[in-house]
């Protein structure tokens, strides 16, 4: 049986409480609005705790809102998809620009063209294959932008790899043998 590691399930608990705090904040851009927070909080679970606490982020993110009211059914693709390709682009290239890109097009693309047979089918809205895309992308943009800043900075610190591998029990133990 696989061993959970509480630390990686700890810091999932904070970024999905941030997630969930900081949604009401919101920027306006032409006739839409940009919410930023869930996508920096997509990108930097991508690159600190991997691409399945990235979606689980995600998911229970969208659960929250949904069951608080201040979300929609479409948060569920518009956050998980663009959570789960991020994760992964991190996991196999290891760097911040091709993960950020995943996000967008994960969220932005893939994420607002699945949302168009929740809205019409599930929540009776009329929409277009590509109705949610231009939207999504705006968000996506916002949120990925500020966790490349958030992670360069991170980076220069030096507290980046302390956050990566301070989460990782197996490869502080590892060091410890040594």
């Amino acid at each position: 049986m696989k061993k959970i590691n509480v630390k990686k399930l700890a810091v999932a608990g904070m970024f999905t409480a941030l997630a969930v705090i900081l949604s009401a904040f919101s920027i306006p851009i032409g006739a839409s609005k940009c919410f930023p927070v869930q996508h920096m909080v997509n990108v930097l679970s991508a690159v600190i705790l991997g691409p399945f606490y990235g979606l689980g982020i995600a998911f229970c993110t969208s659960l929250i809102r949904n069951l608080l009211g201040t979300g929609t059914l479409l948060a569920f693709p518009g956050s998980m998809v663009g959570a789960l390709l991020a994760g992964i682009a991190y996991d196999k290239l290891k760097k911040i620009i091709p993960t950020c890109i995943a996000e967008v097009l994960g969220t932005g693309i893939l994420g607002g063209m699945l949302s168009y047979p929740i809205a019409s089918f599930i929540m009776g809205r009329e929409a277009a294959l590509f109705t949610y895309v231009i939207p999504f992308l705006v968000s996506t943009v916002g949120g990925s932008i500020f966790a490349a800043i958030l992670i360069f900075v991170f980076k220069k610190t030096g507290a980046l790899y302390y956050m990566q591998h301070a989460l990782n029990e197996n490869e502080l133990m590892k060091k410890a043998k040594a």
